[in-house]
This record gives structure tokens, C-alpha cells and sequence, in this order.
């Protein structure tokens, strides 16, 4: 009788054990992978951000003077979007301390231009004054 309980305390040690070693080694890897799909997805984000400005500045710059059109931004962390008249772009920021340029292209005869977003509902304006040579692009 003793000898089968031995053996069920030493079945139950090495299954600790081996449980012990795979929560050692998978929780890493899983915070790891965690890291990485989030960064995936702000990135996704973002560019779906850009996206959204860039057919706006599109679609005044194809109307001509005299149109304008907005864009709401909803924004988890503030970030720089950088403009220019052939794209427009933001450097984001990864959970590993590495930053991603995020870019789109476009064409307009906007000139080159930063719009800052704060974290929450940014509305950006994009329009071309009636008698302006450019368009104009800013946050309200």
C-alpha cells in the first residue's frame, strides 16, 4: 500500500514541476505575442485614421475652391500627423520603445504641415478658400 502512494506523490510532483516549467516559459511569450498584436492593431488604426484625411484632402483638392470637408479622429494616444502635398503620415510609437512611420499618399497643393491629435475626438478641417492658390488643413 505505501508503494502506490509513493508512486501518485511523485506522479503529482513531476506534473508541478512540469506545470511549473511550461508557466515559466508560455507567460513570457504570451505577453510578447499580447505586445505585438496590439501594436498591430494601433497601427491599423492609425491608418485608418490617415486613410479617412487623406480621401477628405482628396476629394476637396478633386472639387476645387470653395469646398471643404471634415474628419473626425478618435484617438487613443496623442500623436503628430505630418502633411504634405503628395501624402500624409504619423510616427507611432510600438510597446518595445520603437516607433513605426504610418503612411498614405495623397495629392493635393497642401503645404507641408503637422497637425498635433490629443488622445480622444479630434475634428480636422480640410478646405480650399474660394481666390486661395492652396488648400488649408487644421484642427478645431
Amino acid at each position: 500500500m505505501d508503494s502506490n502512494g509513493q508512486v501518485s506523490l511523485e506522479y503529482m510532483l513531476i506534473f508541478a514541476v512540469s506545470l511549473i516549467l511550461l508557466i515559466a516559459f508560455t507567460l513570457p511569450m504570451t505577453d510578447m505575442t499580447i505586445r505585438n498584436t496590439l501594436d498591430v492593431s494601433d497601427s491599423l488604426d492609425v491608418k485608418s485614421d490617415l486613410s479617412k484625411l487623406s480621401n477628405a484632402i482628396e476629394s476637396v483638392y478633386g472639387q476645387g475652391q470653395g469646398s471643404k470637408q471634415s474628419v473626425n479622429i478618435i484617438s487613443k494616444d496623442s500623436h503628430r500627423i505630418d502633411v504634405s502635398d503628395s501624402h500624409v503620415s504619423c510616427r507611432l510609437k510600438l510597446n518595445d520603445g520603437a516607433s513605426k512611420l504610418v503612411n498614405v499618399d495623397c495629392n493635393s497643393n497642401l503645404k507641408r504641415t503637422s497637425i498635433p491629435i490629443g488622445k480622444g475626438t479630434n475634428t480636422i478641417i480640410v478646405e480650399w478658400p474660394v481666390g486661395s492658390e492652396n488648400m488649408k488643413i487644421y484642427e478645431i
